[in-house]
């Protein structure tokens, strides 16, 4: 099930060069089967250099020096969002981008070809992270303490293998239409924040 939250915008007016505005909603908790799918998800969209905000945004247009999604999941609940910072001058064009690029995740959520790159990218992330024998305890640590079954690393392979686009298209259904989604920003014009997030593919999220 999806936990429900209320919707919400909020901004706070600081003199700052750059706009910083999160993007988020509910996400997976630390025990959902799904989580291996988010993960993925995350990474075809947001969580890595080659991931489609980072390059849509950053690299083809240059509109931002940070952007980037990420999910975190705890014991009963949890939460996707993404991060974008950016000048005045490129904020409606930017939220422009990310708007596209929600309503491209849930319309065709990753290519055979980005889903075989994000499997790889966080297979080899996911053993590069373990690789010391403090990391290995933590992981192992972490998990008893939350409740969660102790799998190996084969195990957490299998699962990330498993996924499929049909997965991932159902998590991003569910989990990013704009509609279930709140904003926060930061940043020298409210105005400018509100006209921003309205116009578009976000407005269903206002």
């Amino acid at each position: 099930m999806r936990a429900t939250t209320p919707r919400g915008r909020r901004f706070e007016r600081k003199d700052t060069e750059q706009f910083h505005v999160c993007i988020g909603g509910p996400g997976l908790s630390r025990h959902d089967e799904r989580r291996f799918a988010l993960r993925v998800l995350d990474t075809v969209f947001g969580g890595t250099s080659s991931s489609r905000l980072f390059q849509k945004v950053r690299e083809q247009r240059g509109l931002a020096y940070a952007v980037y999604s990420f999910t975190s999941a705890y014991q009963d609940c949890g939460q996707v969002g993404l991060y974008l910072g950016t000048r005045a001058d490129n904020l409606a064009e930017a939220l422009r981008i990310v708007g596209g690029e929600l309503e491209h995740l849930i319309e065709q959520p990753a290519t055979d070809e980005e889903l075989a790159r994000a499997k790889e990218n966080l297979k080899g992330r996911v053993l590069l992270g373990l690789e010391s024998t403090g990391a290995r305890m933590n992981r192992l640590g972490s998990e008893l303490l939350g409740g969660a079954p102790l799998l190996s690393l084969d195990e957490v392979v299998a699962q990330i293998d498993a996924v499929s686009i049909a997965d991932l298209r159902e998590l991003a259904a569910l989990l990013w239409t704009p509609e279930h989604l709140s904003f926060a920003g930061i940043g020298p014009d409210e105005d400018a924040f509100a006209v921003a997030i309205d116009a578009g593919t976000l407005a269903g999220a206002a």
